[in-house]
């Protein structure tokens, strides 16, 4: 008898144990499963969602993040009904999305890059020698904005610069390379940079401030001829050794490629003294991602990844400057000497762009 109450003892507790194993298994795959969103980001950060400790970061949270690439300001002509946040490379297309969709605010800003040109040391020495910028033993130098417009507006050429007839790559009509502005944000800012200088400090508010620098604006694009949709392509350009010896970037691509490891021969970091930040701003489409975009924001871990990359977290400098003391050499982390030029509303840096990309006169 008493090895029959036994039996059925061991039966219970083998049942038991097995019933808890399973218990707990569903319970671990509940707190793994994942919820999709689905966002349209620019190419930019293209590269952190793709990361596998990013992807990773996410799933522990509860999301699996599928995304799709645009430019900034062409995604107001997507249609997004499926997806679940947009993602531009600054606020005012973010704006235009939001007022567009009726998104509510305030629109979570997980992180921002200031835009930089990056230059071989040739061509940042030759400008520095003309009065264009300046440049110390590091790899980051300023570049003089009100000089550069200048030397733009009167139709410079690199061989009217002293020094530069030593550089054979440095021929032709000197000039930045930039995104289309009409359909990336990085062009788009160049231009509310530019415009700001030009107009002595004003930030352009309607058609006759618009009217003013249209003819410098025009004159700035037009001499690129064809442009690069995305930072990420131009970026690639330059990194591979093609294209024009001075492209706009964001910071954030220049800090990424350190943080990996690699670099560019003889690269310098001219930093405008007068530039924009482009603040990464999501556009929260449902509850789901404008759950994500906070999180990107609050989470300590997604913060260190977003650095990683290169990007500078909204209220977490020392998080930056810590990642990437062992840059300074190219990185101007204090953005000293830098003056953040206000950017136009968006309706207003629309018409800049269409009359600099000869789209015909204001109305």
């Amino acid at each position: 008898m008493k090895r029959i109450v036994a039996i059925v003892l061991a039966v219970f507790l083998i049942g038991g144990v097995a019933a808890a194993v399973v218990k707990g298994r569903e319970e671990q795959g509940r707190s793994t499963a994942t919820k999709t969103v689905r966002g349209v980001i620019g190419s930019e950060k293209a590269e952190f969602f793709a990361d596998p400790e990013v992807v990773k970061a996410l799933a522990a949270r509860g999301y699996t993040v599928k995304t799709e690439t645009s430019g900034s300001w062409a995604m107001e002509g997507l249609d997004l009904k499926g997806y679940d946040f947009a993602f531009p490379s600054s606020q005012a297309p973010a704006e235009e999305l939001a007022a567009k969709y009726h998104v509510r605010q305030p629109l979570p800003r997980p992180f921002y890059s200031p835009l930089v040109v990056v230059a071989h040391r040739s061509a940042a020495e030759v400008l520095a020698r003309n009065g264009l910028a300046t440049v110390g033993k590091k790899g980051n130098g300023t570049l003089g904005m009100a000089a550069y417009l200048k030397a733009a507006g009167d139709d410079m050429t690199w061989q009217q610069l002293k020094g530069a007839e030593a550089h054979g790559e440095l021929s032709g009509t000197l000039f930045i390379s930039t995104t289309d502005p009409t359909s990336s944000n990085s062009g788009a800012l160049y231009l509310a940079a530019a415009s700001y200088v030009a107009d002595s400090g004003r930030v352009a508010d309607g058609a006759a401030a618009v009217t003013r620098t249209a003819p410098l604006m025009r004159k700035l694009i037009s001499v690129q001829g064809a442009q690069q949709t995305s930072t990420d392509a131009a970026f690639r350009d330059f990194v591979s050794g093609v294209g024009n010896p001075l492209v706009l970037v964001y910071e954030s691509q220049v800090a990424a490629l350190l943080a990996q490891g690699q670099g560019v021969d003889d690269l310098t970091v001219l930093y405008p003294d007068t530039t924009t930040n482009s603040d990464h701003t999501v556009v929260p489409l449902t509850d789901e991602g404008r759950a994500l975009g906070e999180l990107l924001g609050s989470d300590k871990l997604l913060r260190g990844l977003a650095v990683r990359h290169g990007f500078r977290p909204q209220g977490a400098a020392v998080e930056f400057t810590a990642a990437t003391d062992a840059h300074t050499t190219y990185l101007n982390q204090k953005l000293t000497g830098v003056r953040q030029a206000p950017v136009p509303a968006s309706k207003v840096l629309h018409e800049m762009a269409r009359r600099a990309r000869g789209q015909g006169d204001s109305k």
